[in-house]
This record gives C-alpha cells, structure tokens and sequence, in this order.
C-alpha cells in the first residue's frame, strides 16, 4: 500500500494594473491501495477544489482575489512529508506549467494522518506557518508548547475518547479490551481511552497494538488473545486499513459475539461494509464527525471526465478504475486481467461508487470547513484598518507580502457562522468545536450496511435518540443488593466474588463496596437489603416456654390449695394436729404465693411488675423458710424438752413461735423496702449489634439488694437444713424432720445451680431460669414436707391415729 499525500499552499500576486491576489492552497491525502484507488480520499481533495472555485466566485468573500492551490505527494512517508515542508518554506517548490502562483507558502492544509501531521507540524511550529488538518485527531496535538502553528477542523481524539468513555459507563460495561494501531493516532486514543475508563470504574480486559506490518503470527495472537479474555465488548482504535487487517484475522478464527466499538477512523469506511465483515461487524458502535450536507458538491463531482482533464493524472486513473477500462491505445492487463478501452462515452452519474456517494460527508465536510476558515482569516487580514490593525501601533499586516505569523494571528480569531447554520471557531488549543454522532452499523435486507445515527456528542455529555440492544460485558456480574463486592486477590478490581452482607447489616443498592449497619433497633432482613424493627423477646404467656411455666405455675398452686383443703378438712385429726396445723397453713400459704409470684415474671415487663416480681418473690419465700424454720425449731426442742429438768418448750410456745416468723420475714421486708426505695427494679430494653432481638428484660436496679434478697433467703435455707439435719434420727414414728432436711436439701441444691444458670442464660432464658428456681424449690418444699402426710391422711388411714404416732416413743407430745 502507498498513500499518497496532497498539501495545500496559499501564496498570491499581482497581474497587470488591476489588484487580482491569487493564492494557492495546498491539500492533502489522497490514497490508493494497490492498483485500487481511493476514491473516498478523491472525493475530500474533489471538495477542497470545489470550496476554492466557490469561493472565488463569492463577490462577498475575498473579493478581487483569486485562490489556487498545489498538491504535493508526501507518499505517507514522515520524511518525504518534512522534505516536501522544507521545500515549501524555502520557496524552491517546483512550479507547473502555466502555474500564476509565486512566493513563498503561508498556509498548509494537511496532512490527514496524525503521525504525518506531527512531522510536518514540528518543523511548521518553528516559523509560525499556520497548518490546518482536517483528519488528524491525535490529542497530542492540542499541545500548543509543542506545535504553536497547528489547528485543525477535526476534534481531538480527546473529546472523541470522551465519549466513548461516557458510551462505556452507559451502558455499564465494566470488563473492555482496547485494540490500537500503531501510530501516534492510535496510541495516543488508546491510552487516552484507557485512562478513562479505568477512572470511572472499568477494568481493561486486554490492551494489544496492532502491528504496522500485519505479521500474520501476531494478529492471530491478537485475535486469540481477545477471544480468550472474557471481555464482549472490544474498542479498536485504528486507522481503516489496521481495522480491516484485524476483522480479516477474526474472520479465519471465527470469533462472534463481540461488540465492536469504533473509532472516528473507521466507524463509516466503505472497505469494511462488505458482506464478508457482516458476520462479525453487524451492530458495531462507534462516534463519527458530524455529518453534513453540502450544497452543490454531487454536480460538481460528476462533472470530471478524461476529455475536460487531460493533464490531470488523478482524473485519467480515477476514470479507469471507476469503469474497469483502459484511456491507452492498448487494453492493459494479459489475459481474463485485460481491460477494455475506454470510448470516452462513459457516463459518471450511471456508477454507483463511494467517491459521487454524497450521504455520509463527514471529512469533506471538514475540508470545506478548512479552506473556508483560511478564506474568512485572509478576509479578515484584507479589511483591516490602518492604525487599528492588531499588531504593535496598530500595524496591520502588509497584503502585498502575507507573512505566515500574521496569517496564524487571524486563523485563530476565525469565529463565523456558515451557510449550513454551523459556527466554525478554534478554541486556545486549536481545536474545533466537537460534535459526533453516534453511529450503528445495521444491515439491511438488500445486504448492505445502514450508518444509523442512534445518539449525538456535543463535548459533554451523550444523548442516545434510539434505544440500542448491546451485550453484557463485565468480568464479574453485579452484585445485587444485600451482597457486597469482595476483590479477588492478584485480579484487577472489577473482578469480585459477591458476598452475602453479615447478620444486622445491609447493601440496598447494586454493587455495594461495604454494608452498612442497621440502627440499634433494627435488624436486616432475609435478603440483607433492608433494616426492620428487631423482634421484642421477652417471656410472654404465648411462648411455649412461658405457657409451660404457667401451667406448672397453676398446677403448683391449685395443688397447694388441694393441700390446704386436705389438711381443712381433716385439721382434727391426730396427724394434722401433731404437725401444729397453724404453721402448717401458714407455710401452705406461703408457698401459694411463692407458685402465684411466678406469674408476675411471665408477661412484658412493666415498671409495676419488676418491682412486684422481687420482692413478693423475697418476701414469700422468706416467709415460707420462716415458718419451716419454726416448725424445725418445735421438732427438735420437743425431743430435747424430754430431759429432766428441762423448760425450754416454754421459749418455743405459739407467740414466740409469730415472733420469730415475724422478725425474720421483717428483716427481708426491710431489705425489699430499701431496694424500692433507693434503686428499684425497672424494665430496660437491652440491644446488641450482634442480636436480631431486643430483650426486654427487668434491670434489677441495685446488684446489691438483689444479693442480699437471695442471700439471706440462702442464710434461713441453711440454718433450716441443718436444725432439720440434726433431728433427723430423733425417735419418732413420723419423723417429719427428716422431710424438712430433704426438703431444704433440694432447695439448697436448686439455688446454688440456679446462680450460674442464671448468669450464663440469654434474654429471656434468664427469666426462665428464675421461675423455674422458684417453681422448682416451691415443689420441692410442697411435695417433700405435705406429701407424706396427704398420703398417710387420704390414703393409709389406719396410721392417722394417735397409737400410731406415738409408736415406740417414750412420750406423746403435740406440735
């Protein structure tokens, strides 16, 4: 492939007396591809020769004054390109016959490359000669430090990557691989892109460079290289004939389902619309320049023909490659290649090609555009004002004699509207104004390829007109909510495992990076994407456990009150009267209440029930071990009375027998009194991070108070236990103290568990624990001290007898 290159060059002078100022411009690139000729580049330099012929008919525009241009080769080559530039500054360009143009060159339209461009702008910068490009998109040439000179119809390659960006963020793709050419075009987009990208959250999935030379090792490497990295959607970022070197490779390889996004540079190139790409290319996506319709040009491109451009060697090999024949006196070509000669009647307007296609003028419009902005500076640079020109004193700057610097000063104040309503402007770097259109290749049913503009670029934001199906393309898929993002080592960032958000924590949106904990009073849900009111738990009637306890509670007191009704009914019988049936009642009594105080640890916690709950609790049991206490007392001193000489019966008579259950139980009452006094018991709702659940439970106010209640209730089980322990083996026929010391063995045994339950147990389970250390000891003193005798009165009869329980006993003594 050879390309070559055109530059426009701007001089003028006079001719004869009347001031006619005749300029030429020089215009670049024009391409031919083997023996096929570019007719989409013929086209671009057909438009600058049409912008300079209308122009000069313009009486409004330049008036008296004549444009003519000059085409010079620069064969793609860098240093041809800076020779021909050298060339141009020094003045020794070769002239044509019959050419009117003198001087040196002010102005340089081209070249259409970046890489080129940067050559030739390097040297231009140096002298101030104004260059203006129409397709060279690099961002590095923004740089006005480094080419001071350059300005350009086409938009950076910066605002061009924007979009793209922007385009990749839309449509959430997360997971892009970039494909670039080797050029400064390429590479400067690329990496641009790339930057980008991974700024807003992507991750590059592969970055390859498309060699210059297309070695077919490297471009299968490329091609497997894309298919194997997982990633649907894959910016190539190339000129067109490096884009068709790639999809030609991807086509041997048959990779499919990828989403292509183009650049500027290829996204409307006829090379890759045939019907061999539409399996791979179909939906392809990438931003165009703006497209345009210019007025006129269809006409103007078909009036070429061999016979009106003799001496024109781009017409003569344009008319045989449009028309397959041959202008010599010989068919060219041997064999089935011979070309027939060509009659001259040909008709141009009877061809469909790309070169009279008039539909997609995106850079011919950018050349019009370019000679139309150095013809509104020379405008300018024409009707200034003496003494109010721009330069020092008011200098304006000599016509006869342009100077490129002055030339530059004016094309960069270049600010008017066209006749298709656009405003063309350079901005500080240069730059044009930057609108794309955002294009969709989709095939039609004739088979040919439909540049569907579905969203427009006006250097801000992107605004999609049609809504556009596009794969999924990410290297993991989002995390939804109630799951955050979990990086995986040695992957880049957007590859992550999803990971449930832990119990009380939540994530309500799509990709979280952290969950966020729910307030205290809340708990996450199931799916852990919202915070709910946490469960009150407390030991309510409807809980299994709490209608368990209740109905044991019930029981235990409906057979406390059996019991009492037993001895009622037989209190005249000699074994309720041996067992002093006041006391007798009096501990059934207490342990009613001790079954009925249970109750009051069931239900919610209220302020009134925690302070009822302890101290009825202290204060029965303190009653109850009063009374038993008592009763042990009588036992023993009964027996121990026996002696001779012994009154001690006389300090254990029924009033001192109420002193004593009075002034022990006061003491527990004194007890109570000072803990509802000082620091009483009330409900708290105790909240954990780590709990789904908010225990209401009954603070108990004082640490302390509630010590001293369950010690000194400890102090009178011991002191029971072991006055019964010590009259266990007294001679009796019914030793009840024997049952009192089981019965203050189990009770012991049950309290003494009941501290490290209680301490250890959760929520409600506290609660539980306690009522069941009361219901426990209550059955345990009911059955172990009443039990027997209930037995013995309803059911053994015979032994209910005064001859019974006097026995073998040595004296009958009444209790």
């Amino acid at each position: 492939i050879f390309k070559l290159e055109i530059l426009n060059i701007l001089t003028r002078f006079k001719i004869f007396s009347r001031v006619k100022i005749f300029f030429c411009i020089v215009y670049s690139n024009i391409s031919f591809l083997a023996r096929l000729f570019n007719f989409r580049t013929f086209r671009w330099m057909q438009t600058m020769i049409f912008a300079v012929e209308k122009i000069n008919r313009d009486s409004r525009l330049l008036p008296n004054i004549t444009l003519g241009y000059k085409i010079y080769d620069s064969c793609s080559s860098p240093l041809h390109a800076l020779r021909t530039a050298v060339e141009l500054m020094g003045g020794r360009e070769e002239e044509s016959d019959g050419t009117e143009c003198q001087g040196k060159v002010p102005v340089v339209i081209g070249d259409g490359g970046s890489t080129l461009s940067l050559v030739v702008a390097h040297f231009l910068g140096v002298f101030q000669l104004p260059q203006v490009s129409y397709f060279s998109s690099c961002a590095c040439l923004s740089n006005k430090k480094a080419f001071p000179a350059f300005l350009r119809t086409m938009p950076s390659d910066f605002f061009q990557v924007n979009a793209l960006a922007q385009l990749v963020q839309h449509f959430g793709w997360t997971w892009v691989g970039t494909v670039a050419g080797d050029d400064a075009y390429g590479r400067g987009g690329a990496q641009i892109f790339n930057d980008k990208v991974t700024k807003l959250g992507a991750c590059i999935g592969l970055y390859e460079i498309i060699p210059k030379n297309h070695a077919p090792a490297e471009m299968a490497r490329i091609v497997q290289r894309i298919g194997g990295s997982g990633t649907r959607v894959v910016l190539v970022f190339a000129l067109e004939q490096d884009a068709k070197a790639l999809f030609s490779e991807a086509l041997k390889h048959n990779l499919t389902g990828v989403q292509w996004l183009a650049s500027e540079a290829w996204i409307t190139a006829a090379i890759l619309t045939t019907p061999e790409f539409h399996s791979i290319l179909q939906g392809s996506m990438g931003f165009a320049i703006r497209r345009a319709e210019i007025p006129s040009l269809q006409p103007f491109l078909l009036r070429l023909h061999p016979s009106s451009f003799p001496d024109d060697p781009f017409v003569l090999q344009f008319w045989e490659e449009v028309f397959r024949c041959s202008l010599q006196n010989g068919s060219k070509g041997v064999g089935s290649d011979a070309l027939r000669p060509c009659n001259g009647s040909e008709d141009l307007a009877s061809v469909k090609s790309i070169y009279s296609d008039v539909s997609q003028l995106r850079i011919s419009y950018n050349v019009y555009k370019a000679v139309y902005a150095i013809a509104h500076a020379l405008d300018a640079m024409l009707r200034c004002v003496p003494e109010r020109g721009p330069f020092p004193g008011g200098a304006c700057p000599d016509t006869l004699s342009i100077r490129p610097w002055q030339l530059l000063y004016y094309l960069k104040k270049v600010d008017f509207i066209n006749e298709l309503g656009e405003e063309t402007k350079f901005d500080v770097n240069g730059d044009p104004v930057a609108m794309y259109d955002l294009i969709n290749w989709q095939h039609l049913a004739s088979g040919e390829v439909q540049y569907a503009t579905v969203g427009r670029f006006d250097e801000i934001r992107i605004v999609l007109l049609f809504v556009v199906q596009v794969p999924v393309s990410v290297c993991s898929s989002s995390c939804p909510p109630g799951t955050r993002k979990a990086i995986r080592p040695s992957f880049p960032v957007c590859c992550f495992d999803c990971i449930l958000c832990a119990a009380g924590e939540i994530s309500n949106q799509t990709n979280a990076v952290e969950c966020a904990t729910c307030p205290p009073e809340f708990w996450s849900n199931l799916k852990r994407d919202a915070c709910i009111p946490k469960l009150v738990e407390f030991l309510s009637y409807g809980d299994t456990m709490g209608m368990a306890l209740l109905a044991v509670a019930l029981l235990g007191s409906c057979a406390t009150l059996v019991i009492g009704l037993v001895f009622a009914c037989k209190r005249h019988t000699p074994l309720v009267r041996a067992n002093n049936s006041e006391l007798s009642f009096l501990i059934l009594s207490s342990l009613w209440l001790c079954f009925l105080c249970a109750l009051a640890f069931i239900g919610q916690p209220t302020a009134w029930s925690c302070q009822l709950r302890h101290t009825a609790f202290g204060i029965a049991f303190c009653l109850c071990l009063s009374c038993i206490l008592g009763k042990t007392m009588v036992v023993l001193m009964a027996f121990k009375a026996t002696l001779p000489g012994s009154n001690a019966m006389r300090w254990f008579r029924p009033p001192q027998l109420r002193a004593v259950i009075f002034l022990c139980t006061a003491v527990q009452v004194g007890i109570c009194g000072a803990w509802l006094g000082l620091a009483p018991p009330f409900p708290r709702r105790l909240m954990t991070r780590e709990s789904a659940r908010i225990i209401l439970l009954c603070d108990m106010g004082s640490t302390l108070a509630f010590s001293l209640v369950l010690g000194y209730i400890g102090l009178l089980a011991a002191v029971c236990f072991l006055l019964a322990f010590f009259a266990r083996k007294l001679p009796d026929n019914f030793n009840e103290a024997k049952f009192i010391t089981f019965s203050m063995l189990i009770f012991c045994a049950v309290w003494i568990a009941f501290v490290p339950a209680y301490v250890s147990s959760p929520g409600k389970y506290t609660v539980a624990v306690e009522v069941f250390a009361i219901l426990a000891s209550s059955y345990g003193l009911l059955l172990c001290i009443f039990a027997p005798k209930c037995y013995v009165i309803l059911l053994r009869p015979e032994k209910n007898t005064k001859k019974h329980l006097m026995g073998n006993s040595m004296t009958e003594k009444r209790f």
